[in-house]
């Protein structure tokens, strides 16, 4: 059944039940989190030293400031997304500051200069992004509105993507990607933000045009292909946007905006033949793509063989998978492995340094979160009753998810590497900000459908008294015949 169809909403809640029980969750999340700072610093010799108290007192004053924000303005929302995002962050910003220590560590060893704390700068993006959160849910008081300027935020997502591919190399190329911004010191990644905008014009075309995509357009082999006319705003933003990233090196950011168009596609039609039309696209997008570009390539001939090209292009991955075998089943400790030999442990990595220090359970667990994460999501999208909403919900749940199981299959060599970030884990200030207006959307969503009235009762005809009813002639031969 398609998801744009109209469902029931539970009746009106009074949001004091949901907003206690997050506040209990949110205790819980800095409970773990303050027992992981002490463990990785018990480990490594430091102690529960002034910079891990600091550090634990700053985020949680910033997470219990969200959740007076959500117990303000989304009263009625899911109680589980925040402290489950808390929970994320707390543990990443533990693995960066544990990485950081171990770096000033082989900083001295090597007397080379004391590098900057990465713990520190991470700590201040979270709380502009929990800054951003709180900002998001006070102008958007109805999860409806954006999608009066649809089309305004698929130009402005675009936009977005250029201007990386438009700047010289030294103001936009790092590691031979060309997708920040760089300007004294100050560095950011533009596209993350553009993950945003064009799912909320995605999900609005979508809502404007969904007849046309159910109705409208000619049958070839069983599957119903919409007009051209129909589908051109959308095709021509998602193939802009995939070609940029293209000519910018970010495959796996590519991959993410093609799987989120697809599954949103899904999502409004309900046909599978979508589905089966993206795959043949993707892999002919793929054949070319390894044709055309040598880095492509390299990284499929990384995937298939890390070992072959060990001390190059291979490094990391094998690092990685040399950490997550050390870490076995329940892990090294935090502070006992070695994830700062894995190059980007902070970054592309961070998943190695989980599964090396805390091992398959502690990874599992970390999936665990992500996967209420999503569900969370994606069932305030289903209750939501306007079609908008059901779109805008499952398109933002699905792009955590989908961006999640790019990152572990890339790091566990499922998939070739793509570059993405852990969401609300690994260092970075853009998509910490960018998934924090994504949890907020999603939490705006999960308000507004909770705390909606029920739909009105159909009216049922009265039933006439027996004694009024008319004398009915019943023919013999529509009778049941007895056995």
């Amino acid at each position: 059944m398609s998801a744009i169809r109209h469902s029931p909403a539970p009746a009106r809640s009074s949001g004091r039940v949901p907003r206690n029980a997050e506040l209990l969750l949110c205790a819980a999340a800095l409970a773990l989190t303050g027992f992981a700072y002490l463990a990785m610093t018990s480990t490594t010799g430091s102690g529960f030293d002034g910079q891990s108290i600091r550090a634990l007192v700053v985020f949680t004053v910033f997470v219990l400031v969200t959740h007076l924000a959500v117990r303000w303005w989304a009263p009625a929302a899911d109680p589980v997304l925040l402290p489950c995002v808390a929970l994320l962050n707390g543990i990443g910003l533990v693995l960066i500051d544990r990485l950081d220590r171990a770096e000033v560590t082989q900083a001295a060893h090597a007397g080379k200069p004391i590098p900057s704390s990465d713990s520190a700068h991470q700590l201040i993006w979270t709380g502009l992004g929990m800054a951003l959160f709180v900002l998001v849910l006070a102008l958007v008081p109805d999860h409806t509105k954006p999608a009066r300027y649809g089309y305004t935020c698929g130009l402005a997502g675009v936009i977005l993507l250029l201007i990386p591919a438009l700047l010289p190399s030294r103001f936009s190329e790092v590691n031979g990607g060309k997708s920040w911004i760089l300007i004294s010191g100050f560095s950011i990644q533009p596209g993350e933000f553009a993950k945003v905008l064009l799912i909320i014009f995605i999900a609005a075309f979508l809502v404007a045009n969904r007849d046309l995509f159910t109705t409208a357009g000619k049958r070839f082999l069983g599957m119903t292909f919409p007009r051209l006319r129909d589908l051109a705003p959308l095709l021509l933003v998602t193939f802009v946007a995939v070609l940029v990233l293209v000519y910018e090196k970010n495959l796996g950011f590519s991959l993410l905006v093609f799987g989120t168009v697809l599954a949103m596609m899904y999502i409004a039609t309900g046909r599978a033949s979508w589905l089966l039309i993206g795959l043949a696209m993707f892999s002919v997008g793929a054949i070319i793509a390894y044709g055309l570009f040598a880095h492509v390539r390299v990284r499929v001939q990384v995937w298939q063989d890390p070992l072959a090209t060990y001390y190059t292009t291979g490094y990391q991955i094998s690092q990685g998978l040399f950490g997550m075998g050390t870490g076995g089943l329940i892990g090294t400790g935090l502070g006992n492995g070695r994830p700062q030999d894995v190059p980007f442990a902070k970054t592309d990595f961070i998943i190695s340094t989980i599964g090396e220090e805390l091992g398959l359970a502690g990874l599992a667990g970390v999936l665990a979160l992500f996967l209420i994460l999503c569900v969370r999501g994606f069932s305030a999208a289903l209750t939501t009753r306007d079609a908008f909403g059901k779109l805008l919900g499952g398109g933002l749940a699905f792009s955590i998810g989908w961006q999640l199981f790019v990152v572990v299959g890339g790091v566990t060599k499922l998939i070739p590497l793509t570059g993405l970030t852990t969401p609300f884990m690994s260092y970075g200030g853009s998509s910490l900000l960018a998934n924090y207006i994504i949890l907020a959307l999603l939490i705006r969503i999960s308000g507004d459908a909770r705390s909606a009235p029920p739909p009105p009762a159909r009216p049922t005809a009265p039933v006439p008294p027996i004694a009024e009813d008319l004398t009915a002639h019943v023919s013999r031969r529509l009778l049941p015949r007895r056995r």
